[in-house]
C-alpha cells in the first residue's frame, strides 16, 4: 500500500510540475490550488492509516476480552501471539504513515521552491525595468530638457563677454550650479528687455520647478531600487543554496538555475523515486529500521530550512512593498503637477503608474498569500489545527 501512496504522490508532482510550467496568469491562484491539492492528499493518507489502525485497535480490544474470558493455556498463547503481531503492525503503520507524510511534505516543499524561484526571478526583471540611472537622470536634470538648453545657449550668445563667464564641464552638468548660473545670466543680460527675460523664464519655470523639487526624490527611487535589486540577488542565491541542500539527500547535484533552464525536473523525480525505493526496502527489514528512520529525517530536515527561507522571502517582499509605497508618496508629492502638466515629461507619469502597479504586485503576485496560513502548517508539519 505504501507503493500505491508513493505512486499517487509522484503522479501529483508530475501533474503540478506541468501546470507550473504553463505560465499562469494568476500565480497566487496556482499556488493556492497546489496547496489545496496536496492538503487533500495528506488528509487521504491520514484517513487511510486511521482506517487501518481502527480495525487493528478493534481487534486488539477483542483479543483482550478473549484473554480474560479464556482459561485454556494453549488458546491464550495463540491469542497473545496474535496480539503481539497486531501491535507490531501498528508500529509499522506508525512508521509508514510518518514516512508517507514526510514524502508529501518534501514534494510540497520542492514545489514551493520552484514557485518562489520564479517569483524572485520575476522580481529581478522588475527591479531592472523600473528605471535605469540614465532615465532617472533625464527626468531630474534640467540640462536634459530642450527648452532649458535653448535658454542657456541664448544666454551664452547674448551675454556681455566682459561681465559674463562660462561654467566648467563639471559645474555645468551640476543641476544646481547650472540653474543658478543660467538664471543669474538671464537677469544680468543687458541686451534683453524685461519682457523678454520674463518670457524666457516663463518657458522653463515648470521644468526648473519640477527638476529642483523632484531631483532628490527621483534619485532616491533609483538608489533604493538598486538596493532592493541587490537584496533580491541575495535572496536568489540563498534559494539556490537551499535547493542544493534540499536535493542532497536524494543525490541530485544539478544547480537550481541549470535544472530550471534545462527543464530537468524529470531527473529530480527519478532520484526521489530511487530514494523512496531504498527507504521502503529499509522499512521492511527490522535490522535496517534505524537507517530507515534516518532516511526519513533526511527528508524532513530540508523542510525546516525551507521554512527559514520563507521567513526571509516574506521579509524581503514586505520590505519591497513598503519601499514602493514610499516611492508612490514621493512621486505624488509634486504639488504643481496639474499646473505644469503640459511640461512634465510623460516618463514621469509612466513611472508613477509603474510604481502603483508594483505596489499591487507586491501585495498579490509576489507574495504567496497562504504561505503562513493554517493550510501551510498542516502540509509542512503534518497537523490539522482544527482537529
Amino acid at each position: 500500500m505504501t507503493s500505491l501512496i508513493r505512486f499517487v504522490v509522484l503522479a501529483a508532482l508530475f501533474l503540478v510540475t506541468n501546470v507550473m510550467t504553463a505560465n499562469p496568469t494568476d500565480p497566487n491562484k496556482e499556488f493556492n490550488l497546489l496547496i489545496e491539492d496536496l492538503s487533500q492528499e495528506l488528509q487521504e493518507v491520514q484517513a487511510f492509516y486511521e482506517t487501518q489502525n481502527n480495525s487493528l485497535y478493534q481487534r486488539l480490544n477483542e483479543l483482550s476480552k478473549a484473554l480474560q474470558a479464556n482459561s485454556s493455556t494453549e488458546e491464550k498463547v495463540a491469542l497473545l501471539i496474535e496480539k503481539d503481531n497486531i501491535q507490531r503492525l501498528l508500529k509499522v503503520n506508525e512508521l509508514s504513515e510518518a514516512t508517507d507524510i514526510s514524502k508529501i511534505r518534501y514534494l510540497k516543499g520542492l514545489q514551493i521552491i520552484k514557485i518562489l524561484y520564479e517569483k524572485t526571478l520575476t522580481l529581478d526583471h522588475h527591479f531592472t525595468s523600473v528605471a535605469t540611472f540614465n532615465e532617472i537622470n533625464n527626468l531630474s536634470n534640467p540640462n536634459r530638457y530642450p527648452e532649458f538648453v535653448k535658454m542657456k545657449d541664448d544666454m551664452t550668445s547674448k551675454q556681455d563677454k566682459r561681465d559674463g563667464f562660462n561654467l566648467t564641464n563639471i559645474l555645468g552638468n551640476n543641476i544646481y550650479t547650472s540653474v543658478v548660473h543660467t538664471v543669474v545670466s538671464l537677469f544680468s543680460n543687458s541686451n534683453a528687455t524685461k519682457t523678454e527675460k520674463e518670457a524666457s523664464l516663463k518657458d522653463v519655470e515648470c521644468i526648473l520647478d519640477f527638476t529642483l523639487r523632484m531631483h532628490n526624490d527621483l534619485n532616491t527611487i533609483f538608489f533604493e531600487t538598486s538596493f532592493l535589486q541587490k537584496s533580491n540577488d541575495n535572496v536568489i542565491k540563498e534559494l539556490e543554496q537551499l535547493f542544493v541542500d534540499y536535493t542532497k539527500p536524494i543525490k541530485y547535484k544539478t544547480p537550481l538555475k541549470e535544472c530550471r533552464n534545462s527543464d530537468d525536473w524529470d531527473a529530480v523525480r527519478e532520484n526521489l523515486d530511487s530514494y523512496l525505493d531504498e527507504l521502503e526496502k529499509a522499512m521492511k527489514n527490522d535490522s535496517e529500521r534505524y537507517r530507515a528512520h534516518k532516511m526519513q529525517i533526511n527528508l524532513e530536515f530540508p523542510i525546516d530550512r525551507l521554512l527559514q527561507f520563507i521567513t526571509i522571502y516574506n521579509g524581503h517582499i514586505d520590505q519591497g512593498g513598503k519601499f514602493y509605497e514610499k516611492f508612490g508618496i514621493m512621486l505624488n508629492s509634486y504639488e504643481n503637477e496639474e499646473q505644469c502638466s503640459t511640461k512634465i515629461p510623460a516618463e514621469y507619469k509612466k513611472l508613477k503608474e509603474s510604481i502603483a502597479i508594483s505596489i499591487e504586485k507586491f501585495n498579490t503576485a509576489y507574495k504567496p498569500v497562504e504561505i503562513n496560513g493554517s493550510k501551510m502548517k498542516q502540509i509542512l508539519y503534518g497537523i490539522n489545527e482544527f482537529e
